[in-house]
């Protein structure tokens, strides 16, 4: 396995996961997509550690357990009041082996004196090993997730004798305007192939599938004001994440 420059591997699991196909929240059902975009991957690794100044990469996840789906009978909350019944299909006993490395945001230039490399990859590695800073889930926040260091490629997985599956067009992300320089909010999309139950994701600027949804601009960080410095997350992680 080839080792990528501020890289993290780590293991995620729960009872359920709900990565919301888009095209079934129209009609207020919701089912699973099959595997995990590169955007939900992304958050669960930016809910175990990220700053503005950095941008996770996801590299490649090794799908461990078979996808199995069951579906619920839920009361989702309506707008106007009340409630509703609904049916809710998600992925059972999801586990996923996950490799992932972070680069500095060049468009955030008014952070640079947050590029400390070593720090930053030292501050991802520990807070991997105490389960990530923030609560992590698997799509949706009734899908509780739990965290753990791994060797990457160790273990025995569902599909290592699969040669490969494919999942057609599935959404891969999205483009932040804090990411990309555009004050535009795009979603990106793209054909995915599992071989022996790896799954490589191709970078975000690789994929030709792109669409406009809405025009939005970046937030805006102050180091020492709306943000910690990594010197005093650094700090705060002395006393327990």
């Amino acid at each position: 396995m080839t080792k990528v420059r501020n890289q993290i591997e780590f293991e995620v699991y729960g009872n359920y996961a709900l990565f919301t196909d888009p095209l079934m929240k129209i009609g207020g059902e919701k089912m699973t997509m099959q595997i995990p975009s590169f955007q939900a991957i992304k958050g669960i690794t930016e809910s175990i550690y990220w700053k503005p100044s950095i941008m996770w990469n996801i590299d490649e996840i090794r799908v461990m357990n078979p996808v199995r789906m069951e579906s619920k009978g839920v009361r989702p909350i309506n707008m106007s009041g009340g409630n509703t019944l609904a049916h809710y299909s998600y992925l059972r006993d999801p586990k996923y082996q996950v490799k992932a490395h972070f680069e500095f945001n060049h468009n955030r230039l008014d952070l640079s004196d947050d590029f400390n490399e070593f720090k930053h990859h030292n501050i991802a590695k520990r807070c991997v090993k105490a389960g990530g800073r923030r609560d992590v889930f698997l799509g949706t926040r009734e899908c509780q997730a739990y965290v753990e260091p791994c060797i990457y490629g160790e273990g025995t997985g569902f599909y290592d004798d699969i040669d490969e599956m494919h999942f057609g067009t599935m959404v891969h992300g999205l483009n932040y305007p804090d990411e990309t320089g555009r004050n535009m909010l795009e979603t990106r999309l793209w054909q995915p192939v599992m071989k022996n139950g790896y799954i490589h994701f191709i970078r975000p600027e690789e994929c030709t599938l792109v669409r406009p949804l809405h025009e939005m601009t970046a937030k805006s960080f102050v180091l020492g004001e709306t943000m910690q410095s990594v010197h005093e997350v650094g700090k705060e992680l002395e006393g327990g994440v």
